[in-house]
């Protein structure tokens, strides 16, 4: 059986140059990067390296970049610690309804502690409506969170336009800050945060072919935040606990390989993209593409199929040995409809019949060609058993 990866999104396999970066700090070269004898200073000497290397990219200064366990902890880091250290001057928070849980949930904590949060509508496409953000800034607001591209229908923000509007707020003043969870936009677009105007961006090692269990957050010197997590002094005192020097390493140089490739893949992934989206909608009636159709992320296909459930097509294909979702993994076992799908305005129903394919690397055209050779045939025999009637 033909074994078709579609699941980008959620994760990617390791990339072999990456793993042999990483193999040296598995095995012979394992100190503890906070201790002073040799082993010790070369594993600080690698996350140092490492740690510039990642500004560099970003436009940063080395100073500016923390390594996380995960993009979920660098998120909650950025909405926390920005909560935290400015509670003092407001406590109004804004997000989009189509954020990450990662954000989503972060900031209905808060509001349980007292903050107040506004959400974002976005348009059918899922863009975020830049009036909307103009009116719920106020003087009370010490941080807007909104995402780079969206994990689920790929939707790409103008994240320049909505650092403008919040600068122009601003006036004098530092607040609100800007965070901007860069996950998924990672080897698709820039992520220079010189150019994208950001306070505070999110990344993570298991979108960009690095290993799991590995994040980042850029945090400008201009604003501090509170730390999560509380020990010793690593990284800048901001989250502690031994470092995981081989992790940091394989993030990294995960993350320059994917620089380096993000154009000429781009181009490529957008042109298999495009064709699929294309032979699909013509194939199988009562099929949508959710999504802008091109502010979108190259590797993202994002449909709804009237009269049939989701996580029914999903194992269908799985027994076809084409493995994709419904939507974010983290949500994969939550059976009620996606809350990016009903910000969109797509009928609940509909947002139950949601497929997500995400292509990568190893994604050809003949894969393609698999798959829509099945898919109306699988999509075809679930109509046919379901109780919804078209």
């Amino acid at each position: 059986m033909k074994k078709i990866y579609l699941d980008y999104a959620a994760t990617t396999y390791i990339d072999p140059r990456v793993l042999q970066k990483m193999r040296p700090y598995l095995t012979n070269a394992y100190g503890n990067a906070s201790s002073l004898y040799l082993l010790g200073r070369e594993a600080k000497n690698a996350i140092e390296k490492a740690r510039e290397d990642v500004a560099r990219i970003l436009g940063a200064s080395s100073q500016e970049i923390i390594f996380t366990g995960s993009g979920t902890e660098s998120a909650n880091m950025a909405i926390y610690g920005i909560a935290k250290a400015y509670c003092n001057q407001g406590n109004h928070i804004v997000v989009s309804k189509i954020e990450h849980k990662a954000v989503l949930e972060s900031a209905k904590r808060l509001e349980k502690e007292g903050f107040k949060i506004t959400y974002l509508n976005v348009d059918s496409q899922g863009i975020v409506k830049l009036n909307e953000l103009k009116k719920a800034l106020n003087r009370k607001t010490i941080l807007v969170s909104i995402m780079y591209a969206n994990n689920e229908i790929g939707a790409i923000q103008p994240i320049k336009e909505i650092s403008k509007i919040i600068k122009k707020f601003r006036r004098e003043n530092l607040l609100p800050a800007f965070h901007s969870d860069a996950c998924q936009a990672a080897g698709a677009s820039s992520l220079r945060v010189d150019e994208l105007g950001v306070d505070l961006l999110t990344l993570n090692g298991s979108k960009i072919y690095g290993p799991k269990g590995i994040g980042c957050l850029y945090v400008s010197k201009d604003y501090k935040i509170k730390p999560l997590i509380v020990g010793g002094s690593q990284e800048m005192g901001l989250r502690a606990g031994t470092e995981n020097t081989a992790l940091i390493v394989g993030f990294s140089e995960a993350l320059k390989l994917a620089e380096q490739l993000r154009k000429r893949e781009g181009q490529r992934l957008r042109n298999l993209r495009n064709y699929f989206i294309k032979k699909v909608l013509k194939l199988i009636p009562h099929c949508q593409l959710n999504g802008h159709s091109q502010k979108r992320l190259p590797n993202n296909i994002n449909l709804s199929f009237d009269g049939i459930e989701g996580e029914s097509l999903v194992l269908k294909l799985d027994q076809y040995g084409i493995s994709t979702s419904t939507g974010s993994a983290c949500t994969s076992t939550d059976l009620t409809p996606s809350h990016v799908l009903l910000a969109l305005g797509v009928p609940e129903d509909l947002a139950h019949g949601s497929l997500r394919l995400t292509l990568g690397r190893k994604t050809t055209k003949k894969d393609l060609d698999y798959v829509l050779k099945i898919l109306p045939k699988v999509v075809g025999n679930l109509r046919k058993i379901s109780a919804i009637q078209l």
